[in-house]
Formats: C-alpha cells, structure tokens, sequence
C-alpha cells in the first residue's frame, strides 16, 4: 500500500509538468516512493538524439527535482520517442 505517500499525485504533477513543455504529448508515469518511471512521446523528439530528448523532459521536472521537498527522488527509467 502506498497510503504513505501521494505517488498519484505526483504523477499528475509529473505528467502536467511535461505537457505544459511539450503539448500533445503522450506521457505516461509508474513508480512510487520518489523513484519513477517515465516514458514520452512527442513529434518534438524526431531528429534529437537520446540525450538532447531527455534533456528536454528533465527540465520540465527539474522543479519537482528540487530539495528540500521534492516529491520526486529518482527518475529511474526515462523514455523519449517519436510517435510511428
């Protein structure tokens, strides 16, 4: 159970974090106790490279990142691709 901690909130908080940087994406988001896995995608990552897409992600969590109550600790799996 995980009644100690807000992961679905903190999903949302995730996800609307990255669709406000890159709208119309598809973002989707599991995990829990601060340790998550992302996984996005949007037209913006065709022609980026690997580092330069998850770039683009991290910073637009960068603010749930940030001490002293980030809700998010780890970002364990990352994600980034073009839609087929």
């Amino acid at each position: 159970m995980h009644s100690h901690n807000s992961a679905p909130d903190t999903f949302d908080r995730i996800r609307e974090a990255i669709e406000a940087e890159l709208p119309g994406a598809t973002v989707n988001v599991e995990g829990g106790g601060g340790h998550f896995s992302i996984d996005v995608t949007h037209p913006v990552f065709l022609g980026k490279s690997m580092l330069q897409s998850q770039r683009l992600v991290l910073s637009s969590i960068k603010h749930l990142m940030a001490p002293p109550n980030a809700p998010v600790h780890a970002v364990d799996s990352l994600k980034t691709r073009a839609p087929a």
